[in-house]
């Protein structure tokens, strides 16, 4: 049990590491918390304008739960539980940027982190997911759509690809988490206030649907057509 104990908690250190928090703070834009979604994610840092600072998170929040797996991986390599201890530290990473210590476990939704980790873990699997994403994104152009279908549609697509039955039921548990994570955007779904990617912070939607609960009755309905 000692290695998958220690990935764990390697891969939750790691994965709790703000990024998006330190990097809008470095750059003089204050606390990312304090704006747009309230969200610490690449998302979030879109709105403030700042693309290359929003790549920047895109890319650190991914690499932290594949430098995780990749280490985990590589540290037991040759023992039968290579696969699974390296799963154990990308999982812990993942629950580590939703809810870092640091954060009063308050953090970021988890969606590149997920990616970082599936494109690793699986990476035939990853690059098809990571397509499902994109093209529900640039259809309707919500992050939050896009990143419900597509960790919805990865252990079915995990099954056709013949992947074990451990890693599937990871991607299932990945799934429930990410749809958890992503609870009061789905009420905003709903109620038609959900912002969309690129929309700048001080637009009004995206005023209007900050720090909304999960409740669709306590938002205002959808303006009519």
């Amino acid at each position: 049990m000692l290695p998958f104990v220690l990935a764990a908690i390697g891969g939750y250190l790691l994965g709790s590491i703000p990024f998006g928090l330190v990097i809008t703070r470095a750059a003089g834009l204050g606390d990312i918390r304090a704006m747009g979604s309230g969200n610490i994610g690449a998302t979030n840092v879109l709105r403030t304008g700042r693309k290359d600072l929003a790549l920047a998170t895109l890319l650190l929040d991914a690499g932290k739960a594949a430098i995780a797996l990749l280490v985990a991986r590589w540290l037991t390599g040759g023992s039968q539980s290579e696969i699974e201890t390296g799963l154990v530290a990308g999982g812990f990473a993942f629950l580590g940027h939703c809810y870092p210590v640091w954060l009063g476990f308050k953090g970021g939704k988890g969606v590149a982190t997920y990616f970082g980790l599936i494109l690793f873990g699986m990476p035939p699997l990853g690059v098809v997911v990571g397509v499902v994403w994109l093209t529900i994104a640039m259809m309707f152009r919500f992050s939050s759509l896009a990143s419900l279908i597509a960790a919805a549609v990865a252990p079915l697509l995990a099954m056709v690809g013949n992947y074990s039955i451990s890693e599937i039921a990871f991607l299932v548990v990945l799934a429930l988490l990410i749809v958890w994570t992503h609870r009061a955007n789905i009420a905003r779904l709903r109620a038609g206030v959900e912002s969309k990617i690129g929309e700048k912070k001080d637009t009004p939607i995206s005023v209007q649907a900050r720090n909304v609960t999960d409740d669709p009755s306590a938002l205002p309905p959808p303006a009519e057509s």
